[in-house]
C-alpha cells in the first residue's frame, strides 16, 4: 500500500487519519500502525532538507505531537461511548 508524500505545510498533518480505516487497511494490527505516519513522515523530511536542524522543523513535531493527542483523544471517547476499536 504507498502512501502519499508528505506535506510541506506542518498543519496539514495535524489531524490524524481515521484510525479505524488505517487499521483496517493493514494485513496484520501491530503496534506499529499510525494514523498519524503523515505527520512522522512530514518531519524526517524537514529534518533531512534542513541537514538535521531541529529548529527548523519545530513546527513539524507539534503537529505531529497534536496529531498523536487527537488521535489517542479519538480512541479514548470510542472507548468510553462503547465503539468497538480495533486495538
Amino acid at each position: 500500500m504507498s502512501t502519499p508524500s508528505p506535506s510541506n505545510s506542518p498543519q496539514d498533518n495535524v489531524k490524524p487519519a481515521d484510525y479505524k480505516v488505517t487499521f483496517a487497511a493493514r494485513q496484520s494490527y501491530t503496534q506499529h500502525t499510525d494514523p498519524c505516519e503523515q505527520a512522522a513522515k512530514a518531519s524526517l523530511t524537514c529534518m533531512d532538507r534542513n541537514d538535521y536542524n531541529r529548529d527548523n522543523c519545530m513546527d513539524f513535531f507539534q503537529a505531529y505531537r497534536d496529531c498523536k493527542k487527537a488521535w489517542l483523544e479519538q480512541r479514548r471517547e470510542d472507548r468510553r461511548a462503547g465503539r468497538p476499536t480495533p486495538v
